[in-house]
């Protein structure tokens, strides 16, 4: 992996694996960054020209100006696309996962394939969240609130605890993180613990995200709209998106297919990388041609 900079209105870092073929973005969620993909890029780059930036406020990439909700950043994605090469099949985990999904609704001829990875979309009705997420998220929404909750949090835990809490969350089993990763996420920490934009950036994104989900009808028309051949990919052991959530895209969307990780939280790229891999893999060898039309 080598480290790039695109001008998408403002400098973007990129994570370069190389390889040739169809271009392969990988999108990571809220408070993620290019780290969340190092397990896997080198190995997607065996078929694929892969690439995986930092969206705006997030990794090595500053807002510069820009706004970092999720609106924003698919604008951003989709400026990423048309560099490194289109129509690309994007990977997008959490929030992602959600601003891959807007990309592939508004320009459908820039995406050839979704697979999404505890993409953050409506839960049924009936699913309750994890108490401690919901907290958290909660939190977020109340200007001032917000601001103080995420500043005590980091200044509490310090960069390598932060990882910690953070792949806690986020992994069924933690220890399967590679140490090599794990190390780089934990350097990352430290490095952006010296971006006075790092926290607005983050709650900018966090409250766009929440938004977003709350308007159920125009989300699930949105995601109704997407004619790319997609793939869901959830573990169940997912604590911030519920698997039920998942199962509930498929049934909207006819023609979705549907992986369920029985042993995976909701980063399986950095849990199981090997079984992530043949996943996606396998996807875009039987993915080709779209499976369903759009739906309006």
């Amino acid at each position: 992996m080598r480290s790039t900079m695109l001008d998408v209105g403002g400098p973007v870092h990129v994570a370069d694996f190389g390889g040739q073929g169809v271009p392969m973005i990988l999108v990571h969620g809220l408070g993620g960054s290019h780290a969340n993909w190092l397990a896997v890029g080198d190995a997607l780059a065996a078929t694929h020209r892969v690439v995986a930036p930092d969206l705006a406020g997030f990794g090595l990439t500053p807002p510069e100006g820009r706004s970092c909700t999720v609106e924003a950043n698919a604008s951003l994605l989709e400026g990423v696309i048309e560099q490194v090469g289109r129509p690309a099949v994007l990977v997008g985990n959490s929030m992602g996962g959600m601003i891959s999904m807007l990309v592939a609704s508004r320009r459908p001829q820039l995406v050839q394939g979704l697979v999404l990875v505890g993409a953050a979309m409506p839960r049924p009705l009936t699913a309750l969240p994890n108490l401690a997420v919901l907290t958290a998220f909660a939190t977020y929404a109340v200007p001032g609130l917000g601001e103080m909750y995420v500043r005590q949090r980091a200044q509490r835990l310090g960069p390598e605890g932060l990882v910690r809490e953070t792949l806690k969350l986020c992994c069924f089993d933690p220890s399967r993180v590679r140490a090599d990763v794990y190390a780089a996420h934990v350097e990352l920490a430290r490095t952006r613990r010296g971006f006075d934009w790092a926290m607005e950036a983050y709650l900018e994104a966090a409250r766009s995200l929440l938004r977003a989900l709350v308007r159920r009808g125009k989300y699930v028309a949105m995601m109704r709209a997407i004619a790319a051949p997609t793939l869901v990919m959830h573990g169940v052991h997912d604590r911030l998106v519920p698997v039920a959530a998942a199962r509930l895209a498929v049934e909207l969307c006819p023609g979705w297919r549907l992986e369920v990780l029985e042993d995976a939280g909701h980063t399986p790229q950095l849990e199981l990388p090997e079984r992530f891999v043949e996943i996606v893999e396998r996807f875009c060898a039987q993915g080709a041609a779209p499976v369903r039309a759009a739906a309006g």
